[in-house]
């Protein structure tokens, strides 16, 4: 199958009604008109660190730039810097800037900022649909599909009913349990408890944002796929080491991706995730989103800040 090949039309089957509309799109990705190319944009999730998820931010500064392209033009990358933390008492302002506006590419940068100062700037390049016969693509991995796997939450409440987990895990997973986000995983070969201390720095899940989207624009699955794309990423850099040291501050610092194939954000994708790097109090992802069928939807990089503390091993005496 043709890497630039749209979704198959019969992945409609299992749609829920629009009644059940994304808060993705309903509030998240929601943004308000200010003026020309500025726009507000509120908040819906945010984490235990109280500082403002990187998915928002980046999903929110596309949909801020692709208001400003032709309906034709559909992003094909976009590279970002984190360089303040968010506030999440106060709303973001996005201010677009249409760099250049060609026949084939248009770029925007837009910049995100609370309390009159930067926190997060971006550049997103769009392209008009043009065919090639050069195409190849990666093989998507063999796993298994998303209807045999546990969801998330199921997931977790299995750990915390196992007696033999350990009080460090626990609290952990209480907190996973707890929260209320937009986004549905399932995890494919989740460890065992006895797993958990010798893991590589690589982890697969399967990923759709919560409700109903629908076909709409393609502009949009990709500022939810960009929403989606930071949750639980920069954590595959911690897989190898959590079991000896504990975060104390984690990061992201860039994030970078790549659009390949049209896709539903709301139909399970697989999320490819790989750290082949950390040092230097820096981890490096890589990420890979499959659709279904076997096309790669979209390729993601990000590093970011990891400080850590050493776990300290109560006595047994």
């Amino acid at each position: 199958m043709s890497a630039l090949q749209a979704p198959q039309d019969g992945q409609d089957a299992g749609d829920p009604p629009e009644d059940l509309r994304s808060v993705l799109v309903t509030s998240v990705l929601n943004l308000e008109p200010l003026d020309e190319d500025l726009f507000r944009g509120r908040h819906y999730w945010v984490p235990t660190t109280q500082r403002l998820f990187g998915g928002q931010i980046v999903g929110q500064a596309l949909v801020a730039a692709a208001k400003s392209v032709n309906e034709d033009d559909h992003v094909h990358s976009l590279h970002c810097y984190f360089v303040r933390a968010g506030d999440p008492k106060v709303p973001v302002l996005y201010q677009v800037e249409r760099t250049r506006t060609g026949a084939s590419f248009s770029v925007r940068s837009v910049k995100a900022v609370q309390h009159g100062k930067p926190i997060f700037i971006c550049q997103a390049s769009f392209q008009q649909t043009q065919p090639s016969p050069v195409q190849h693509q990666f093989s998507m991995p063999t796993v298994p599909p998303p209807e045999e796997l546990l969801d998330y939450e199921a997931l977790v409440d299995q750990y915390l009913r196992d007696p033999n987990l350990q009080e460090k895990y626990r609290v952990g997973l209480n907190r996973i349990a707890a929260r209320e986000v937009p986004v549905e995983i399932k995890l494919v070969k989740p460890p065992t408890l006895s797993q958990l201390e010798s893991m590589e720095p690589k982890q697969m899940f399967w990923v759709r944002a919560r409700g109903y989207i629908g076909e709409g624009d393609i502009k949009m699955h990709c500022c939810v796929a960009a929403y989606i794309s930071d949750y639980a990423f920069l954590g595959t850099a911690m897989l190898p080491h959590r079991w000896q040291h504990k975060v104390h501050f984690m990061v992201s610092l860039d994030h970078s991706m790549w659009f390949h194939a049209p896709f539903r954000a709301d139909h399970w994708m697989l999320y490819e995730c790989e750290s082949p790097w950390a040092g230097g109090s820096r981890g490096l992802v890589q990420g890979r989103l499959w659709r279904q069928d076997g096309v790669l939807a979209v390729s993601c990089a990000q590093e970011g800040v990891i400080r850590v503390n050493h776990r300290v091993s109560k006595s047994k005496l």
